[in-house]
């Protein structure tokens, strides 16, 4: 039955008694007392039949509570002849019903909307033709259409720019760009002209239908608090029929007993606490969380523990490129050119890692021939005469002092390297790591300031890079090299110091998913496995959510709490004014009605929460410095590699290394400084509640800037002398570790704050 019939039902009801109730007040004055109570207790018969009915339901499935008062009130307003009495409780019975179907079904809007919105046709280019096809008739690899306004019906890679509306997945209402060669989830909306895509996947392996699948069963489950009500409602119900048989035994009149009924019903319980927690889900999915029930939320709410899978989940879950070695005399821009055109053509994750860190700093992929690719090696092909080479090295080969060096901060920094040799020299060497998310270290403080008490690592990925990540983050453990069944015995074993949640997105983590109290998938990327074991899914790739959820769950919780409680204490404090004759049964229906009613919209709260960051974002400006670090990965790799060639003393070599890099650092670097110092920090002034926000960042920029001062300084002596090779390698290398952790810090402090959240690489 859908949620429109139900509040019919409930309408209709409460339309009939209250016209009944107004029909009694106009009999009473044209005819008298006597007609008017026959027309009050019709309205009150008219409430108790569904009341009956629904008490009965109640007691079949084994619950009692506090609709019982409710029949039991009815009832003794007719009884004792408070007909008057007896028709406003049935309005107020009737409006309580009425109150909490039309919550809960703005609570739902947000989870049917997705149903309602879900294409079924989809537009396929054949050859020359575009044809309009079932959505479950497109298969991967096919060239689907998406026409403006129109939404997308599968995962895939855009074969063009477009503009799209991700707000049914993200809940962000600005629309987002993308490039040619972007993923695109099914679900959102294209906010642009006509754009083409190909297919990566089915209708059902896509993103929207396994949203869709969880929407499906997202209806408000009895959570553990609702539970709770229940129980209170149990010990509820025979105290209120203790005090009115004190006060009628006390007192020899029924009437004090009727009012205690009167303002005992229909008790709040049962109305405001469900509506909190269905709220709290409509406002999470909005806020890109699908939970599948309220028992979730609850759980979440209550949480104390949290274990989070690594890869994918607090870091990008794709290798990036962090920095580029190459050999004197070779510029990273013609590596990346060369290694972009050969790698192009190869399936291989590292060749992924190769085109976004050429896409990364704005370099066009050479043009590439006899393009072959030996698995487990790498892949060769000829690029402007000259034969390249991308891929691993043959153990035992002699390797170059740079290339020495680079092999070395390679396993310093646990990192993977791709070697580049352009016809059989070495002349590059490319470092590869996962990087921890932009956005984790700032995810992982909210959620500590929400109360979680103890973060793991729970990984199956080694034990040194766990324990880097780990440390990076300050996390509170680490248990890496874990099977599944490692997963699974430390999420219960988890479970018995309190609420344990779970964050994974691959298959190995479903088994754990499915052991935690709660179980968060991250749906954009990860596994259908996780996915279908998970008790919410975060529908996009962005690890804020996570704490957005737990806020939101927490939030809602209190909310349901409270209003329970303040229902409670204000029913027994009218109970008692009721025995004690303060109150006559008319005067405790109106009571009681507007007790409810107050619970009910403090419920109702959970809606709304408050929004973080309320100040307007610059998330142009934002999003334009955050590209301007991936273009200035060429020139922060320059000033290694000028430090690297000073190695062997002053030379040529390293002459013309230092000055490239200086160059670099003139034309692109200090500019880019300059435009964040007066553009991009004034705008973050109000976000960050003043200047001083910006106090740290402003530092490192004259530090930047002093370096590369003193660095125009040493290049006044033409060549490199070398009595200025140690002062010049000193300040090289220290210029390098500044603009590392600068660029760092104003990644985790300043560009996760967009509206979209952290900028994607």
């Amino acid at each position: 039955m859908s949620w429109r019939r139900l509040a019919h039902g409930e309408a209709v009801l409460l339309a009939a008694v209250c016209v009944l109730l107004a029909a009694g007040g106009f009999v009473r004055w044209l005819a008298g007392p006597f007609p008017a109570d026959i027309v009050w207790a019709v309205a009150a018969g008219v409430a108790l039949v569904p009341a009956v009915t629904w008490v009965v339901a109640d007691l079949r499935a084994g619950r009692w509570g506090a609709d019982v008062l409710a029949v039991l009130a009815l009832g003794g307003t007719t009884a004792v002849g408070e007909y008057l009495a007896g028709a406003i409780i049935a309005v107020m019975v009737a409006t309580g019903q009425l109150l909490d179907k039309a919550a809960a079904r703005r609570a739902g809007r947000d989870l049917s909307a997705l149903l309602a919105r879900a294409p079924h046709e989809a537009h396929v280019r054949r050859g020359e033709r575009v044809d309009l096809v079932p959505v479950d008739d497109v298969v991967a690899g096919d060239r689907v259409v998406v026409l403006p306004g129109g939404v997308v019906p599968v995962d895939g890679l855009l074969c063009g720019a477009g503009l799209f509306d991700e707000s049914a997945l993200t809940g962000e209402a600005a629309p987002v760009d993308r490039l040619a060669g972007d993923a695109v989830r099914s679900g959102v909306v294209n906010a642009g002209s006509a754009v083409e895509l190909a297919a990566s996947s089915t209708a059902e392996g896509s993103t929207y239908a396994g949203v869709i699948r969880l929407a499906e069963q997202a209806a408000a489950d009895s959570a553990p608090v609702t539970r709770l009500a229940d129980r209170i409602a149990v010990w509820f119900l025979p105290a209120a029929l203790l005090i009115a048989a004190a006060a009628w035994i006390g007192t020899g009149n029924p009437e004090r007993a009727v009012a205690v009924l009167v303002t005992a019903t229909p008790c709040p319980l049962l109305l405001a606490v469900p509506v909190a927690i269905t709220g709290g889900m409509s406002r999470m999915s909005r806020a890109g969380v699908v939970v599948k029930g309220g028992a979730a939320l609850e759980l979440l709410g209550r949480a104390t523990t949290l274990a989070m899978d690594k890869t994918g989940t607090v870091t990008g879950g794709q290798p990036q490129v962090t920095d580029i070695v190459c050999a004197p005399e070779v510029a990273p821009e013609r590596v990346l050119a060369d290694a972009a055109a050969v790698e192009q053509y190869s399936p291989h994750v590292m060749a992924g890692a190769v085109l976004r860190a050429a896409r990364r700093a704005g370099v066009e992929p050479a043009s590439a021939v006899a393009v072959s690719e030996e698995p487990g090696w790498g892949a060769r092909g000829r690029v402007g005469g000259r034969e390249v080479t991308v891929g691993r090295l043959e153990s035992g080969r002699e390797l170059p002092d740079w290339a020495r060096g680079a092999a070395r901060r390679g396993r310093l920094d646990l990192a993977s390297v791709i070697w580049v040799e352009t016809d059989g020299r070495l002349v590059a060497a490319m470092l590869v790591r996962d990087p921890v998310r932009t956005d984790a270290a700032r995810t992982l403080r909210r959620l500590r300031e929400a109360g979680l008490r103890h973060i793991l690592l729970l990984t199956g990925d080694h034990v040194d890079n766990a324990v880097e990540v780990a440390a990076l983050l300050g996390l509170d453990e680490v248990c890496a090299d874990a099977s599944p069944a490692d997963k699974i015995e430390r999420v219960r074993s988890g479970r018995e110091d309190g609420v344990t949640v779970m964050v994974g997105d691959g298959v190995n983590d479903a088994p754990a998913l499915a052991a935690a109290d709660v179980g968060i998938a991250l749906g954009s990327r990860g596994s259908t496995a996780a996915v279908q074991a998970a008790d919410a899914v975060i529908v996009d790739d962005r690890i804020d959510r996570l704490a957005d959820a737990v806020e939101i769950s927490r939030r809602s919780r209190r909310l349901a709490v409270a209003s329970a409680g303040i229902g409670t204490g204000l029913s027994l404090v009218a109970m008692a004014a009721a025995a004690t004759g303060f109150l006559v049964p008319v005067a405790g229906a109106l009571v009681q009605e507007a007790i409810d009613v107050a619970v009910i919209l403090n419920s109702l709260r959970s809606l709304r929460g408050p929004l973080r960051l309320r100040h307007r974002r610059p998330d142009v400006l934002l999003h334009r410095f955050a590209r301007e670090h991936e273009l200035l990965l060429p020139a922060r790799s320059a000033v290694r590699q000028a430090a690297d060639a000073l190695a062997e003393g002053a030379g040529p070599e390293a002459d013309a290394a230092v000055r490239r890099a200086y160059r670099l650092l003139v034309d692109r670097l200090l500019p880019h400084e300059a435009a964040e110092e007066t553009q991009l920090y004034p705008a973050l002034t109000d976000i960050l509640g003043g200047p001083e926000g910006t106090v740290t960042m402003s530092r490192g920029h004259a530090e930047i800037e002093r370096l590369v001062r003193r660095l125009g300084r040493h290049l006044t002596e033409t060549p490199i002398q070398p009595d200025q090779v140690d002062d010049l390698r000193a300040t090289l290398y220290g210029l390098d570790a500044v603009l590392t952790l600068h660029f760092a810090q104003e990644e985790e402090a300043y560009f996760t704050l967009t509206s979209g959240g952290a900028p994607q690489p």
